[in-house]
């Protein structure tokens, strides 16, 4: 015999909590943040900054620092129970929010990076990468400058915080903070400060007691930060190695900062023009007439790097005579060169140096054969003496001194340059018999009336064609490097021994001395002519005055050549020796080797921009499972409300939802009254949401067993007085509201175990 049930059952569920509750799982009561070690860590980066003042200028970089770090921080602590992975990406996420905010005009609702703005985020990575190759430290706060420095903050907290606390290990911290330190200190050429060494070491020891917290470790942490300053400031105190230089100094006295000459000329030479207020170098007295200062020399030409700065060879020890006066026609002065604010690795001096005093025993070399002072390390003395030898050929005897001899091969090395300059320049000297006539042809070429050519420090972009083709053809416009580089690489194409000199023009007179800045910082041509040697020829078309005309070159400008008197050497080949080899013609389908003269701004988005869509994917996939939470509870309460079949089903899956979102597990075994009394156990509901799922439950059981439905609007009050006990007994972690549980496993309805009940019960 089976008994039916006619009508919902009336006994209400258990109606009180027991007297003891276990303990809710870690996501319903809501685990503790890691406060300290997080907030340590974005300290740590900040402290580990100090340096940065040292290639950057002004203040306005660290506002945009601790903008990101800040952001970091934040998202840290918000995600942190969403795993190491959703926290890194939601943090790379919040940076790229805050650098649409800071630095895009095309972001989607202002602050979203969507493609315009990442397309203006890749030109201003082009625009930074070319004001540090082109630019000397410390560089302007330009919004590139300051897009980088924002961008790179962002990125080194994320590395610091996932070391420091997602995977706790704060010692392996050090490896991103140690990027932080070190760049900066790298691109410095004088000491850095005390302090930021000390703070480097403060923000570093914070990082390895926070972990553990401070509470009994105060005086421990404190003693373990304390003694690692103090090492730091001796250390920094009693070294001298912290920072690199082979730079001009960019600064006043030795507190300044610059760019390197010795490894990077044409940067370092890039910078010095570009500073905005030029800095006092020297000041130079007895210096008979306006003369290059000479303070290197480049003799290797490499096709896909441009001119490049190679060892000296073993030189004279200075100070200390370095040869006898040399015979030929010239004059000696006698100069006092009195050094304000230059440290490097090179001595600049002027013409063929006789004999060098006023430096220090032992650390300063001469090398002859490329006319370069040189130490070891870079050094910044108080002043030296000169006597030099300042030629003063005349043009006829120029003429005259044609040919190689006296000179190595290397002076002729052509190998690699794209045929096309080799065809421009034979276009250019021809007719011109002597190596002076095809030298004053070439600077004519580039500085004479009828010349195309400009001086500007702002290039053209290059359009993948080999950059000294496009410079003599399309741009035709460059500062000191790209004339110096054409006029230099012409020169042995059409069979005249050349080099690159880097050092400055005369500077200002004032009748005392002559004052040399920054701004004087130049790049000219030196040829060689047997009997007579490196002799100044100037192809940059200044148009500022500084520009120095040797007293050859007016002669000549005021004499032209006459090719009926001139030596019958008219052989242009590149060399015109046994060792030198022909340039051989590349084949029609190759492209010429490129020639580097400067580096060329990149174009616009060529940084790669799909790394940036995956995180903006990962992370919006991260908030997917959130949206379709508050998809199905919108449906599922508007379902409640409407009334009817569907109502009851409806209203009690969200309740389950809202249980399970706060860590409660429903197996879906339970019945509706075995559920209920979960809820009212696991969420400790008061009196009235006890009250309010009675309701519920008899509505379910009367619905499901008994046909009968409740009216539109009848669920609305006890549904949401539950709702509300139960978020009252378990505020939802943000885990819980990124990643609900009810979507990412399936949440029980409990009308299959309650039609097992209704088949077995009357049998």
């Amino acid at each position: 015999m089976s008994t039916t049930i006619a009508g919902p059952p009336t006994a209400p569920p258990p109606t009180g909590p027991p007297p003891s509750a276990p303990a809710r799982p870690p996501a319903a009561r809501g685990a503790g943040l890691p406060w300290v070690s997080t907030i340590a860590s974005g300290l740590a980066v900040l402290l580990a900054a100090g340096p940065v003042t040292a290639i950057v200028q002004g203040g306005a970089w660290f506002g945009h620092a601790l903008a990101a770090v800040a952001v970091v921080v934040v998202l840290g602590l918000l995600l942190h129970r969403l795993g190491a992975v959703v926290v890194a990406a939601g943090q790379a996420v919040g940076v790229l929010v805050l650098l649409t905010v800071q630095f895009a005009d095309d972001g989607l609702l202002g602050v979203l990076p969507g493609p315009g703005a990442l397309q203006e985020f890749g030109a201003l990575l082009s625009g930074a990468g070319q004001q540090i190759d082109t630019g000397i430290a410390p560089v302007t706060s330009t919004p590139q400058i300051l897009f980088l420095v924002a961008a790179a903050f962002g990125l080194l907290a994320i590395g610091v915080h996932l070391a420091a606390v997602s995977a706790a290990a704060p010692a392996a911290a050090g490896v991103p903070l140690l990027a932080v330190f070190a760049v900066p200190a790298a691109l410095a050429d004088t000491l850095l400060p005390w302090w930021a060494m000390a703070a480097a070491a403060a923000g570093f020891g914070l990082l390895l007691v926070a972990q553990t917290g401070f509470r009994g470790r105060l005086p421990g942490a404190a003693a373990l930060v304390a003694v690692a300053v103090v090492l730091a400031v001796g250390v920094g105190t009693a070294t001298s190695f912290v920072g690199t230089a082979g730079r001009f100094d960019s600064g006043t006295g030795a507190g300044g900062s610059g760019g390197s000459i010795g490894l990077s000329p044409f940067t370092a030479l890039r910078g010095q023009l570009d500073q905005r207020d030029p800095v006092d170098l020297f000041r130079v007295r007895g210096l008979t007439r306006p003369t290059y200062l000479r303070a290197l020399t480049l003799r290797q030409y490499v096709p896909d790097a441009g001119w490049q700065a190679t060892r000296p060879a073993p030189g004279v020890g200075l100070p200390g005579p370095i040869q006898p006066q040399p015979t030929g026609s010239g004059e000696v002065a006698n100069v006092e060169i009195e050094n304000l604010a230059f440290r490097d690795y090179w001595l600049p001096l002027y013409g063929d140096p006789i004999d060098v005093g006023g430096l220090p025993e032992g650390p300063w070399l001469y090398d002859r054969s490329s006319g370069t002072g040189y130490t070891g390390r870079p050094r910044q003395e108080d002043g030296w003496r000169e006597q030099a030898f300042l030629p003063v050929p005349t043009v006829s005897q120029l003429r005259q001194a044609t040919g190689d001899s006296g000179v190595g091969p290397e002076y002729l090395d052509v190998t690699g340059v794209d045929p096309r300059v080799t065809e421009i320049a034979q276009q250019v000297v021809a007719g011109r018999s002597n190596n002076f006539d095809r030298a004053m042809a070439l600077q004519d070429y580039f500085t004479g009336p009828d010349s195309q050519f400009t001086y500007s420090l702002q290039t053209a972009p290059g359009s993948g064609d080999d950059a000294l083709v496009e410079f003599l053809t399309v741009g035709k416009a460059g500062y000191c490097e790209q004339f110096a580089s054409a006029m230099a690489v012409m020169l042995r194409s059409v069979g005249v021994p050349s080099r690159v000199a880097v050092g400055f023009t005369a500077g200002a007179d004032n009748g005392q001395y002559r004052t040399i800045s920054t701004s004087d910082a130049h790049a000219w041509v030196e040829a060689w002519f047997p009997g007579i040697g490196w002799t100044t020829f100037d192809p940059t078309p200044l148009t500022d005055g500084r520009t120095i005309a040797p007293p050859y070159v007016q002669e000549a400008q005021g004499n032209p050549p006459d090719p009926e008197n001139a030596p019958a050497d008219a052989d242009l080949s590149p060399g015109n020796n046994a060792e030198q080899q022909p340039l051989p013609a590349p084949a029609e389908t190759e492209q010429a080797p490129s020639v580097a003269l400067a580096p060329p701004p990149a174009a616009e988005g060529s940084v790669p921009l799909w790394p940036l869509f995956v995180v903006v994917l990962l992370v919006a996939g991260a908030f997917v499972p959130a949206g379709l939470r508050v998809i199905a509870r919108r449906r599922r309460l508007a379902a409640a409300s409407a009334g009817g079949p569907d109502a009851t089903g409806a209203a009690w899956a969200e309740l389950l939802a809202e249980s399970i979102d706060r860590g409660v597990d429903h197996p879906p075994s339970d019945t509706v009254r075995g559920a209920a009394r979960r809820i009212v156990r696991e969420h400790r509901l008061d009196d009235d949401a006890q009250q309010a799922l009675r309701q519920v439950v008899t509505a379910v059981e009367a619905s499901w067993y008994g046909d009968v439905h409740p009216a539109p609007g009848d669920l609305d009050e006890p549904v949401d007085a539950v709702r509300a006990g139960i978020a009252a007994g378990g505020s939802l972690s943000l885990r819980g509201r990124l990643l609900p549980r009810s979507v990412l496993q399936r949440t029980p309805t409990s009308k299959p175990a309650a039609e097992r009940e209704k088949a077995t019960s009357g049998t």
